[in-house]
């Protein structure tokens, strides 16, 4: 018996969605929804199933099995919600939420429910992610000493105005640290544990007369494991440089630079390669979406949570949450 999915949220990251249920052992894609009608009609002539403006209609209707939510920010505690509520099983994308209230929202329904969640941090997937989970959590290297990660990337004033919700607090919950530096903050506390206390500022450097919402960020972090990273974002590079993560221990130095090298304290180098992207999408999404994907449908009928479930996902959203109040208290009920 196959099981059957949708996707409600028919922009650009749906591609991704799309072409890793495709690969899936009988996932069969049912149903599309939008409430813009050109995507809608788009999304439908593409995938040749019944699309639905509003998702309501979709899950009374349709009732799949899987629903991925890949619509704006400020959607998608409220559509995973009302998934959960019917007993559907939902992925959803990053952020949790664009507010830390929604998220809440959000993990109270998933232990209300007895359908599974997953949150779209599919970097932890990454060859390189693992690898470096398993070097840390095995001993050999040490004690975690400190660490520190960068993402350099370029978004034009065009990219904004396409889709005027990301430059906005109030349906992207943020800029920068929510779109796109989310992913590395999230890989950030993941591997170095934890977060204590953050110290940080977000500002905008470039695109002011485009956004009301930040470009560019920093912090300082201590984890519970006493350890203290530090983080600097920006999109006002001139290209997208690869995102860069150290990790400094006892024995090695890991470092990341798309491959993971680790040059150990007896002068040995051990280099691991990252994967290449196979399913559609930017290349800056990552490439693991499909593994992702395809874990949590192999995992429907464990009764265990999805590993990365919103209780998880709600870590790299405080974080980014008290950057915003740190640096914009006089917008404290917008940022949320």
């Amino acid at each position: 018996m196959s099981t059957t999915a949708a996707v409600i949220g028919c922009g650009d990251v749906s591609s991704v969605h799309f072409g890793a249920i495709a690969t899936v052992d009988d996932a069969r894609l049912v149903a599309v929804c939008d409430a813009d009608p050109g995507r809608l009609e788009a999304a439908v002539a593409a995938h040749g199933v019944p699309g639905y403006a509003n998702h309501l209609d979709l899950l009374e209707k349709v009732r799949p099995d899987v629903v991925h939510v890949c619509t704006p920010h400020h959607l998608h505690a409220s559509i995973a919600a009302d998934c959960l509520e019917r007993g559907i099983n939902v992925i959803v994308e990053k952020p949790l939420a664009h507010t830390q209230e929604a998220g809440r929202r959000l993990i109270e329904a998933a232990e209300r429910s007895p359908a599974k969640i997953a949150v779209c941090f599919q970097n932890r997937y990454n060859a390189t992610s693992q690898a470096m989970r398993r070097m840390l959590d095995d001993g050999r290297l040490g004690q975690v000493l400190g660490a520190s990660a960068t993402v350099m990337w370029h978004r034009s004033g065009d990219y904004y105005r396409d889709r005027p919700w990301r430059g906005t607090w109030a349906e992207g919950g943020g800029g920068l640290m929510m779109n796109q530096a989310i992913h590395t903050v999230d890989l950030l506390q993941w591997l170095v544990g934890d977060v204590a206390k953050v110290e940080g500022r977000a500002a905008t450097r470039s695109l002011g007369g485009v956004i009301e919402v930040e470009d560019t960020a920093e912090f300082a972090a201590e984890h519970e494991s006493g350890a203290r990273s530090v983080f600097y974002a920006t999109l006002a590079n001139a290209v997208n440089a690869p995102v860069t993560l150290d990790i400094i221990t006892e024995a090695a130095t890991l470092s990341l630079r798309g491959d993971l090298t680790v040059s150990y304290a007896d002068g040995s180098v051990e280099v691991i390669p990252e994967r290449v992207l196979e399913t559609g999408g930017r290349s800056y999404w990552g490439v693991s979406h499909e593994l992702l994907i395809k874990d949590f449908y192999a995992t429907l009928d464990d009764p265990a949570p999805f590993w990365i479930s919103p209780a998880e996902a709600a870590k790299s959203l405080r974080i980014v949450k008290e950057i915003y109040a740190q640096s914009y208290p006089e917008l404290s009920e917008r940022v949320g």
